[in-house]
């Protein structure tokens, strides 16, 4: 056998195609020559990391999956508070809104030192500056509202009288029928507001 027939028969060799005498022919050939034995050696080595290869388990290994899930970006999670505003939308509109009416009235309070008279009959009050009288000789019908300024009661208010950030006196002739609120502080007077705000509100 030359080498050329005993190359021709190594895959079927390997394959165990081979008739019983061409195996031992072949086997004979190689134990003397050299360069065949090693040819079929190195066949052989393909063979088995072919084998190894498509018999490998197909699924990844545990460690590469956990590698890879490692490489991935991190889910972004929602801050708690955001999930909070999204399940209680209405807490967070109400709140929303004193926040608002909270800064709001404040900056007013800051702002605003002009006198502010409000309620009806007006035209019997006296006002001398920053000072707004009730003459005792007259009768207020209805509820006065003084901001930023001084009051100075001497006749009758059949109603409530608030004065905001400023004075009240009143005069042993005075009767005022209502309520009389004297609010000089900042947190009282937002707290007026508000309530103020809600009562009109509700009767629109």
């Amino acid at each position: 056998m030359n080498c050329k027939v005993a190359v021709s028969l190594m895959h079927d060799y390997l394959d165990n195609d081979l008739s019983k005498p061409q195996q031992l022919e072949l086997k004979a050939h190689m134990v003397e020559c050299t360069d065949c034995r090693n040819r079929l050696e190195e066949l052989e080595k393909t063979d088995m990391l072919l084998f190894s290869l498509t018999h490998h388990a197909t699924g990844p290994s545990e460690d590469l999956t956990e590698r890879i899930m490692g490489m991935l970006p991190k889910e972004k999670k929602q801050k708690a508070w955001v999930t909070w505003v999204k399940r209680h939308p209405a807490i967070t509109a109400a709140a929303l809104f004193l926040v608002v009416m909270l800064f709001s009235t404040v900056s007013l309070w800051d702002q605003n030192n002009q006198l502010v008279v409000r309620g009806t009959e007006l035209d019997k009050l006296v006002i001398k500056g920053q000072t707004v009288i009730i003459p005792p000789d007259q009768t207020i019908t209805g509820d006065i509202t003084v901001e930023n300024g001084k009051t100075e009661v001497f006749g009758q208010v059949e109603g409530n009288l608030t004065v905001i950030d400023g004075e009240l006196f009143q005069a042993s002739t005075a009767y005022i029928s209502g309520q009389v609120k004297d609010i000089d502080k900042a947190m009282d007077w937002i707290w007026y507001k508000i309530t103020n705000l809600f009562t009109d509100v509700a009767y629109r």
